[in-house]
């Protein structure tokens, strides 16, 4: 990442709800139909993230109303029928939680999101304590950053210091995000490093690199370039 690097902290939700350990079964589904949220931290009295209740987890016992595992319990997966019989946030919540750190790099935390398959990520402090909530839709802001914003670190951070002759010859255009880099410089081995440098700043949806070496004098026919010039 290269010029401003925006973290968890810049675009988590700060004002989260969360269930106690001891919420019932109905109060947990009555909350995430007030709040139209699909999964709650559950915390501790100290506030510390113990676990995380989402719909997949309380629709585990309607999935398993009419199942003969509720008849034969050891035959089928512990996990999913102890879920079903869950009365409580710390019955039903997955545990340990998935989290997130606010110094986290909006990148770091959007790949914890697909690797894990989550659509959200709690945000905890060193000591696990909640701090925010941070959703796929708060990465997605970063791409409401201004275009003028972005085009003036793109000039200043990233283009002003790679070439020879600084931004003069690089004219740098943003229109929806979409960097568009023209000109001509003296040195072209440095434009793969200045693309890359480019899509990594915070907001840049897509970069059109249309940046060329100098324009080269013809050469001259040997026999003409020996030739002494002509009299008047």
């Amino acid at each position: 990442m290269y010029g401003s690097v925006y973290t968890v902290s810049d675009v988590m939700t700060r004002s989260v709800v969360a269930l106690a350990a001891g919420a019932g079964f109905k109060d947990i589904v009555r909350t995430m139909r007030t709040q139209r949220i699909s999964a709650l931290p559950v915390i501790d009295a100290r506030n510390r993230v113990v676990g995380v209740v989402s719909e997949a987890d309380l629709l585990r016992k309607e999935e398993l109303r009419d199942s003969d595992q509720d008849v034969h319990p050891r035959t089928g997966p512990v996990p999913a029928h102890d879920k079903a019989r869950g009365v409580t946030a710390t019955d039903l919540m997955t545990s340990p939680a998935v989290t997130a750190r606010p110094e986290e790099t909006l990148a770091g935390a959007a790949r914890v999101m697909a690797r894990r398959g989550v659509k959200r990520l709690p945000v905890v402090d060193a000591d696990g304590v909640l701090r925010g909530i941070v959703s796929r839709g708060d990465l997605l802001r970063v791409f409401l950053r201004p275009d003028p914003e972005i085009a003036e670190e793109v000039r200043h951070e990233v283009v002003g210091g790679r070439f020879p002759d600084g931004i003069g010859p690089v004219r740098v255009e943003v229109r929806e995000g979409v960097v568009t880099l023209a000109g001509r410089v003296r040195d072209t081995s440095v434009v793969p490093l200045v693309e890359r440098l480019v899509r990594s700043v915070e907001g840049v949806v897509d970069v059109r690199c249309e940046l060329a070496g100098p324009r080269h004098r013809p050469a001259l026919e040997p026999d003409l370039a020996s030739e002494p010039p002509s009299g008047p």
